[in-house]
């Protein structure tokens, strides 16, 4: 067990920032997953709309620190060519 405040007060911030990425990661890979899905069986209507929230979602994750910018662009850019390769 720990001793000292600082390495205390380290635990309790590593506890949370863990749990924070935890529910980012599992979200993130949860709505790039419906893109996918929705992009595999040729819906474009519903890839289109899963890619919307996707879009909007992982550059919201930007803005919360989780992602790199150039990360979300690189996933957003993938998904959307995958979008656009549907045939409608």
């Amino acid at each position: 067990m720990a001793h000292h405040q600082s390495t205390i007060k380290r635990i309790r911030q590593t506890a949370k920032r863990t749990e924070r990425n935890r529910y980012y990661r599992t979200r993130f890979k949860n709505i790039v997953k419906a893109v996918v899905v929705a992009a595999e069986a040729n819906d474009k209507a519903a890839a289109e709309e899963a890619f919307k929230v996707a879009n909007r979602q992982i550059h919201k994750m930007v803005s919360k620190g989780f992602l790199k910018k150039s990360t979300a662009a690189r996933k957003v850019s993938r998904l959307n060519h995958m979008v656009n390769k549907i045939a409608a």
